[in-house]
């Protein structure tokens, strides 16, 4: 399989604090007529879709930014400073996978209708910016689906990927966004440990005074491979890291947010347990890139 990264580097930025929590102003686009259907999952790997064949030619867009998934944009990170420097990580790494004819657009990312991958906990009528919903049993071991979606691009979206595509002598299109989703905290083994489950081999522990009954705000990223038409045909997830939310702020209805400092510090973590000690950021747009094109990257991916 040949694979076709970009160089363009998306911009944004990273400003947040502890807030309220509030309700969200998120896309509305429909997942009908996407490509892939809706998919509820409980553990990873957080993938939905078939493979795309070995021969396939896929162009990769720049990795974008997207703001207010489940929230109102103002209470997430703007567009410039830690993100800005982790995109250009991410674009940077994405460049470094294979090499070839790179796909050059301006519409790279949702707010210009580029697909939209929804990632996060299961909510009432599927509302991405709704309470997440819990399942029966003991609170923190029930079961705990997360909702893996997309939504169709935008008529001009997909009026501009054919011909693009075709320029690039490619056939298909990785689209990849950081954003921040929702998870609930899952309890385990006999003294209760607090996990969440972020992505492929990859479980974050949580101090054991965080609330299971508040959602935690994840940092990840999401991805779709898009044939010619526009319509997706595997989508897929990997969470970067967590931001938890003590028990006296989940008891007056807060949530803590993601900081820029947090981002600065998460792009210096490293990934001990896989070979070379990666960075953590590394591991996990490698992990989404072979979930969605598997022959993409031979072999294990990891640097410094």
């Amino acid at each position: 399989m040949q694979f076709f990264p970009n160089t363009s580097l998306a911009r944004a930025t990273w400003t947040a604090t502890l807030l309220l929590a509030t309700t969200a102003c998120a896309s509305m686009q429909t997942t009908l007529g996407s490509g892939v259907g809706d998919a509820t999952l409980e553990h990873p790997p957080w993938v939905a879709g078939k493979e795309v064949a070995p021969t396939a030619r896929v162009a990769a867009l720049p990795v974008a930014y997207q703001r207010g998934v489940t929230q109102e944009p103002i209470f997430e990170p703007s567009e410039t400073g830690a993100v800005t420097t982790l995109l250009a990580s991410l674009n940077a790494r994405l460049d470094s996978l294979a090499s070839g004819v790179r796909l050059a657009s301006p519409a790279t990312d949702v707010a210009n209708g580029s697909p939209d991958v929804q990632f996060s906990c299961v909510t009432e009528n599927l509302v991405p910016d709704g309470d997440c919903l819990r399942t029966d049993g003991t609170l923190g071991r029930g079961r705990q689906p997360r909702r893996l979606a997309v939504t169709r691009g935008s008529e001009t979206w997909r009026s501009w990927l054919g011909p693009a595509l075709a320029g690039a002598n490619a056939d298909h299109a990785l689209v990849v966004t950081l954003e921040i989703g929702q998870y609930l905290p899952r309890q385990v083994g006999l003294k209760g440990d607090k996990v969440i489950e972020l992505g492929t081999d990859n479980r974050e522990s949580l101090p054991w005074l965080t609330s299971l009954e508040t959602p935690v705000q994840v940092l990840q990223l999401t991805g779709a491979i898009v044939d010619a038409e526009g319509k997706a045909v595997r989508i897929a997830s990997e969470g970067l890291f967590a931001r938890r939310t003590g028990l006296l702020l989940s008891a007056v209805g807060a949530q803590a947010l993601i900081t820029e400092h947090e981002v600065s510090a998460f792009m210096q973590r490293r990934r001990e347990d896989a070979p070379g000690a990666p960075f953590a950021w590394q591991v996990a747009l490698d992990a989404l890139v072979r979930r969605l094109v598997p022959h993409a990257v031979g072999g294990t991916v990891s640097g410094r």
